[in-house]
């Protein structure tokens, strides 16, 4: 296990700043509460290195594919000129009676 002062270097933490934090949370949260919030942490950071083991695995599996092929391909022939509707009957009128 890593010493104290090494694991927080990179945050810029000494021992001191360490022990003053956790006696803020313990005053913050109680005894009892710290298991717990233990445990969500534990949960999220699980969570956070899932997530980028995916986002991970999916950048690698889209650099290992062949880039599409992107060639000028010739355009499909055009449709041939649509047919004009037929022209309009004028509706027919029924004889008339001889009265």
């Amino acid at each position: 296990m890593l010493p104290t002062s090494s694991l927080f270097a990179f945050m810029g933490f000494g021992g001191g700043e360490v022990v003053v934090i956790f006696l803020i949370v313990l005053l913050l949260f109680g005894g009892q509460r710290m298991p717990e919030l233990a445990r969500g942490l534990g949960k999220a950071i699980r969570e956070f290195k899932k997530a980028t083991a995916g986002v991970e695995e999916e950048l690698k599996r889209a650099l290992a594919e062949p880039p599409p092929d992107r060639s000028i391909k010739p355009a499909p022939p055009a449709d041939p000129a649509p047919t004009p509707p037929p022209a309009l009957q004028p509706p027919e009128t029924p004889p008339a009676d001889k009265a």
